[in-house]
């Protein structure tokens, strides 16, 4: 005689704190999700700043010699040699106002580009909304963004002291809208790469070219009043000009931008962020198949 199996209990979805279902919809983005899992979103963001300076000799100081020493290259490069014009500002001053808030953008990129290769691992084991990578890698940017725009208003600072014809106005007040925008675009650009990385592995190897393109197309090397008015207003389509244009014109009150510029600016990277993360998604479901 065969022994009966026992009856295993009905499961109650209303015993549990938390029940997994499938998305079946393109847009079920779960974002409530991330808040719940702040807690992870926090250990990914120390995760990620201990590991990349862990075993480096200088430690943080890189925050404060690549923005220094990419602004001394600039500076010789493109303002004594080439006599590139910076709307007469001092040179160091309007390129370090321009690598600064760029480094943050392209920071995000670079580091976002690279979530489901570098995170494979964890992806396959145990699950939590995939989007709490790209998210901690924006806010952990931002701890060297704020070491570099201190440095900057240090040197800022050092120029008003010495008379130079810098004049920071009231629309400094701007400067955290700016950078919401650019943790906005550099999250979508970022989430874009990285899912269409998962087929096409050559887009990897090509993200540091073409940021370092987008670079030299966003007025961080020359001021946008330098380019003819025709090619200005295709340059505008450009999210980061006018990002780093009202930069330059609230601290340092040179440049040229207007508010129309900017709302149009961050429509676009509103558009690519939406763009990047239901793309994201969709790719996310299918990711540990192909990676």
């Amino acid at each position: 005689m065969s022994r009966a199996e026992p009856e295993l209990p009905a499961i109650n979805p209303a015993d549990w704190s938390d029940v997994l279902t499938p998305r079946r919809s393109l847009f079920d983005l779960r974002l409530r999700e991330l808040w719940a899992y702040r807690d992870l979103i926090l250990l990914f963001i120390r995760r990620d700043f201990v590991a990349v300076y862990k075993q480096t000799i200088l430690g943080p100081a890189w925050f404060l010699l690549q923005p220094l020493l990419t602004t001394i290259m600039f500076t010789i490069v493109f303002g004594w040699v080439a006599r590139i014009s910076t709307d007469r500002l001092p040179p160091f001053l309007f390129y370090l106002a321009g690598i600064v808030p760029w480094n943050y953008f392209a920071d995000c990129v670079h580091k976002t580009a690279n979530t489901f290769s570098q995170n494979a691992s964890i992806f396959g084991k145990v699950y939590f909304p995939r989007l709490a990578v790209p998210i901690s890698i924006v806010i952990t940017s931002l701890i060297g963004f704020a070491i570099q725009f201190a440095l900057f208003l240090v040197v800022l600072l050092y120029y008003l002291w010495t008379g130079a014809a810098v004049n920071p106005s009231w629309r400094i007040i701007v400067a955290p809208f700016l950078l919401l925008e650019m943790a906005i675009l550099g999250l979508g650009v970022g989430c874009l790469v990285a899912s269409l990385t998962t087929r096409y592995r050559d887009l990897a190897m090509a993200v540091s070219f073409g940021v370092q393109l987008w670079m030299y197309a966003s007025a961080v090397v020359y001021p946008i009043s330098a380019i003819s008015p025709e090619m200005r207003r295709f340059m505008i389509l450009n999210p980061m000009v006018p990002i780093i244009e009202a930069f330059r014109f609230s601290f340092l009150g040179a440049g040229v931008v207007e508010l129309w510029q900017i709302l149009l600016s961050f429509a676009i990277s509103v558009v690519v962020c939406a763009a990047g993360l239901l793309l994201f998604h969709r790719v996310e479901r299918t990711v540990m198949d192909t990676i």
